[in-house]
């Protein structure tokens, strides 16, 4: 009896000390997350994509904090600091993303809480129907909420588009476009949210592009003015109030010395039934700036270039020449930025050599 007593007041006395540490112990607060925000599309998401730079920065202005853009390839460039890790693959065609499957990868490798998808350019240059198109956006929703249940995703009307070469495109985005909210409406759910962001409305291919597709300056900042309203939304918080310190932006002129050169790195990112895209990148190899670059390389299986963006695109037989534009010419000093293209081949699509050359 004796001995059941003492193992009760052992009982009770450690019981007692268990609720003692939790009266006494407080609650610690539990630390933010950061919020991985995954820039998924094409070239007019990664090529180099600046409105995603103007839009990092924006919201670094607005007071927002513990924000991660992700995804598998690096910042392309755009002469300002900011998080530049994305998912845009030029060339891509979202149809073609879905049904291979890439995008599992891509979610495992990166982990995104909300993705801002601007898809589908690609597919209606080549015609894909607008149900194909949203059948794809449907399954690429259904691999986010597969890698994170309360995915957060913004789709967004895809900007206006008039190439020289296809002027049935306009029509096919509008078709599109108008096609967007409905298959929205019907996706969204209140653990994972769609929201619609209208890139369409205000933006002119003739005064906001510098092809007929691709945004330029005026065009990347109308993008990250579109964004910005969509993406807060999403993220559900409310900045600190503060004032912010604009940053000044410098352009600085450089001269280059003579002997700077660079280098072009081919690489193939999509392949189909008689089509491929590629991408190349330009590097300065130089200790000093360089003002302009151009790449050459001859196809050997007779491959043509049908587009190709970031660049001025020459081609004689299998002989091709591509020089910089205007906004992508001044690189410093291990400085990069990127063009791609969409090609055809038949049944070898051999990867060709680059020389690159800088005055």
């Amino acid at each position: 009896m004796a001995t059941t007593r003492r193992t009760l007041l052992a009982m009770v006395t450690a019981l007692i000390g268990v609720l003692t540490y939790l009266v006494i112990t407080p609650v610690l607060p539990a630390r933010a997350a950061t919020v991985k925000i995954m820039p998924l599309g094409d070239s007019i998401t990664g090529s180099p994509g600046c409105w995603r730079a103007l839009l990092w920065n924006k919201l670094a202005q607005g007071g927002y904090t513990g924000l991660d853009f992700v995804g598998t390839l690096p910042p392309q460039g755009c002469s300002v600091s900011y998080d530049g890790d994305n998912e845009g693959h030029g060339g891509a065609l979202v149809t073609n993303v879905a049904d291979q499957n890439q995008l599992p990868g891509w979610l495992s490798a990166t982990k995104p809480d909300v993705v801002l998808m601007h898809f589908g350019t690609n597919d209606v240059w080549s015609s894909r129907p607008t149900d194909t198109i949203l059948a794809a956006y449907g399954k690429l929703v259904d691999q986010m909420r597969a890698s994170n249940p309360n995915m957060k995703i913004a789709v967004a009307q895809i900007i206006p588009m008039n190439p020289s070469t296809c002027a049935e495109c306009g029509q096919r985005a509008v078709a599109l476009n108008a096609a967007i909210p409905g298959w929205a409406s019907s996706k969204t759910t209140a653990q994972s949210p769609i929201v619609v962001v209208d890139q369409w409305t205000g933006f002119s291919t003739a005064t906001d592009t510098y092809d007929g597709v691709h945004p330029n300056s005026t065009g990347d900042q109308k993008m990250a003015d579109k964004w910005y309203p969509a993406l807060t939304r999403l993220l559900g918080t409310t900045p600190p109030t503060q004032t912010p310190t604009p940053t000044p932006t410098v352009t600085p002129t450089v001269t280059p010395p003579p002997g700077t050169g660079c280098s072009a790195t081919y690489k193939i990112t999509n392949s189909w039934q008689g089509g491929f895209g590629a991408e190349v990148a330009v590097k300065n190899t130089g200790t000093a700036g360089i003002t302009g670059w151009t790449v050459k390389w001859t196809f050997a299986n007779g491959q043509t270039i049908s587009q190709l963006w970031n660049g001025a695109l020459t081609q004689s037989g299998s002989a091709v020449t591509v020089k910089n534009l205007g906004y992508n010419g001044n690189l410093g000093a291990g400085a990069s930025t990127t063009f791609g293209f969409n090609g055809t081949w038949t049944t070898t699509n051999t990867t060709p050599t680059l020389t690159c050359t800088a005055p």
